[in-house]
């Protein structure tokens, strides 16, 4: 595969920490845990990756353990390399303290792009999970001579539902012309998917003279107020998208990797999704348990029941336990006898035998990482 060194991406790993904020206790966005064996920044990674894009900098803000063990060195994307490769960027603005949104992040980690021989800028965050390829974007941003665009899809949207959500409207030449943030409005639309390609020389200026103006918001103080000035062009992605915004959707959104079409549409054999190899022994299935239309990753230990479920790497079910629409991450473990529907369970949380929790489709049950029950 060739590279791209006249492309720099950039991957926000902690835009939207507050919409799972039960998630994002001990953790960034980027490194919560999804599909039974990756994390949400496995997917910006990959997507870049098989873009040819090999030099990608990635900027935390809080919690950043689990994520910065999660990445390493970068070799698991294949960018462990002497030129360009994995760059982890510090949280921290330039007048103290985290930083307020993307123009400050982008301003406290200028000094690294103005080293990068970059001419174009990927930008992406960790709540939309999708396979994308940028090459066709980066080769209508050209074409069109556009100062920035915004990669949107067609989707359902519920303002009722959906958190911290942008709606993107364009004109018949395919240019942006309004961009709503959280409209009160729901049906089809084009959602924004918090993917962007800019030109370094135009982020330059629109980075530095926003933040003469006390400025910190990407989304609402530049694409919303200068969609009539700036050459600002929409690209409609049209393949499989999740987003992230919330408990409930987060539970959807594995969920729906229960259904084969939208696994097929998701993990593609031209462009697979790289994740941190764990090298556990397979799946051991106890004499008497049953397994229905579930995900289970290695090193897990199965002895009851587990029905449309999403099981993490090293989950240890005890006997005559039954777990319906469940979500159990790394190294839970369930005792035996227990009934459990509608669950999230936290890495390496403990339930002792014969418990019963339960939730709801729309309101599952979350248990917070390490706890005991």
């Amino acid at each position: 595969m060739g590279v791209n060194y006249n492309v720099l991406g950039l991957v926000f790993a902690s835009m939207h920490d507050s919409t799972v904020s039960d998630l994002t206790t001990q953790r960034t966005m980027g490194s919560v845990l999804f599909g039974g064996r990756y994390r949400l920044i496995d997917f910006p990674l990959s997507n870049m990756v098989n873009s040819s894009i090999v030099d990608v900098g990635v900027i935390t803000k809080s919690n950043y353990g689990s994520l910065l063990d999660h990445l390493g060195s970068g070799r698991q994307w294949d960018l462990s390399r002497k030129k360009g490769g994995l760059h982890l960027l510090p949280p921290y603005s330039q007048i103290g303290g985290l930083y307020r949104g993307r123009i400050d992040a982008l301003d406290n980690i200028w000094s690294f792009l103005e080293h990068s021989s970059a001419k174009y800028i990927v930008m992406s965050d960790c709540d939309f999970v999708t396979t994308i390829d940028f090459n066709p974007v980066l080769k209508q941003h050209i074409a069109k001579n556009a100062d920035i665009t915004v990669i949107y899809g067609k989707g359902f949207y519920d303002s009722d539902v959906n958190r911290k959500t942008n709606v993107v409207e364009v004109n018949g030449e395919g240019k942006v012309s309004k961009i709503l943030v959280e409209p009160q409005f729901s049906g089809e639309c084009n959602i924004g998917l918090n993917m962007f390609i800019i030109t370094k020389d135009f982020l330059r200026k629109v980075v530095k003279d926003a933040v003469a103006h006390n400025k910190f918001s990407f989304v609402r103080d530049v694409l919303q107020n200068e969609t009539g000035d700036f050459r600002i062009y929409g690209y409609e992605h049209k393949d499989y998208f999740l987003k992230i915004d919330s408990m409930q959707s987060y539970f959807n959104a594995n969920m729906e990797l229960l259904v084969t079409k939208n696994r097929k549409a998701l993990f593609k054999e031209d462009s697979p999704i790289f994740t941190k190899v764990g090298d556990s022994a397979p799946v051991k299935y106890g004499i008497e348990s049953k397994i229905k239309n579930s995900l289970i990753a290695d090193g897990c230990v199965i002895e009851g029941t587990v029905e449309n479920c999403v099981l993490f790497r090293g989950v240890k079910v005890g006997k005559n336990t039954v777990l319906k629409n469940c979500i159990i991450m790394q190294a839970a473990a369930i005792g035996d006898n227990c009934t459990m529907s509608e669950v999230i369970i936290d890495k390496n949380v403990t339930v002792s035998d014969e418990k019963v929790l339960t939730g709801s489709r729309t309101h599952p049950l979350y248990v917070k990482k390490n706890a005991k029950i």
